[in-house]
């Protein structure tokens, strides 16, 4: 294996993971610095619902050992309300939110399309084209901001350049094709892998430098923890992609907090960097 393999898990605020998975007593002010002892990535999803302050960023990257990673959810107003189309400003406005204070924890942006979104190829394309591929591009576009993103709260430049990864999760069966995989790879996108217990259409291929795969859990979404055999069938699969290409996997399955001990229990089964051991103790 040449590639680098993180695991987590989608989000790391969840009420029901309090005394399930994070000690009893432990403040929310501190999960992620507690999460971040156990695995080496987590899916940022609150990007997803609104922007969110530089600030906000900067604390998160402040509360992560040095080689922690975080992949970022776009917008839903691109992809869910907008549909990617005339998307210019949005992107802009998602990029200038504060993403690029993470600095050397940014990692990939993942794109999730509706359920009702049809394969539409020069959609797609228009979209992809837009998406910035380095820090500096990103920097730039987040220059174009409006006014839904005031100056004062707006992040426009980056400390030093570097490549961004774009990810794509589909939910509509159109896109059961080989052009759209043959789409990805122009493009350099990454197809995400994305596991709903039959809910969605499940695709499988590497379309990009990394592979990025969602597991949302195997009863229903967001419901049921991977028994042992499936965990060895995914880290199968994830040995094999990883022999020359990065991995990402994120658990999302938080019903009932068995997504991070997941996480966890894939990660024995895989060669990934070692925990760094938190030392928090509970506050009451």
């Amino acid at each position: 294996m040449t590639g680098e393999v993180r695991i987590g898990t989608s989000g790391w605020v969840y009420p029901t993971w309090r005394g399930a998975f994070y000690p009893k007593g432990l403040v929310q002010r501190r999960e992620l610095e507690h999460i971040s002892g156990l695995m080496t990535s987590v899916e940022l999803n609150g990007s997803f619902y609104s922007l969110q302050r530089p600030s906000s960023y900067q604390a998160w990257a402040r509360q992560t050992p040095e080689d922690f990673v975080f992949a970022v959810k776009g917008g839903r107003f691109i992809t869910h309300l907008k549909q990617l189309r005339d998307v210019e400003t949005p992107l802009a406005n998602f990029f200038a939110s504060g993403v690029l204070a993470l600095e050397a924890k940014l990692g990939p942006f993942l794109w999730q399309l509706p359920p009702k979104l049809r394969y539409d190829p020069g959609r797609l394309a228009a979209f992809f084209d837009l998406l910035p591929r380095t820090t500096s591009a990103a920097a730039k576009l987040a220059e174009r901001h409006d006014e839904r993103l005031p100056d004062e709260r707006a992040w426009t430049t980056t400390d030093t350049d570097r490549p961004l990864r774009h990810a794509l999760e589909v939910r509509h069966p159109t896109f059961l094709v080989p052009e759209f995989h043959d789409l990805l790879r122009a493009h350099d996108i990454a197809l995400v892998v994305s596991h709903t217990a039959g809910k969605f259409p499940y695709l499988e291929d590497v379309t990009a430098d990394f592979a990025y795969v969602r597991l949302h859990g195997n009863q229903a979404l967001y419901v049921g923890s991977y028994s042992d055999s499936e965990l060895d069938e995914w880290a199968a699969k994830i040995k094999t992609w990883a022999v020359d290409h990065d991995v990402y996997v994120y658990f999302d399955n938080d019903t009932d907090a068995v997504a991070p001990h997941d996480a966890v229990r894939l990660a024995t089964r895989l060669p990934v960097p070692p925990t760094r051991p938190h030392t928090i103790a509970p506050t009451q």
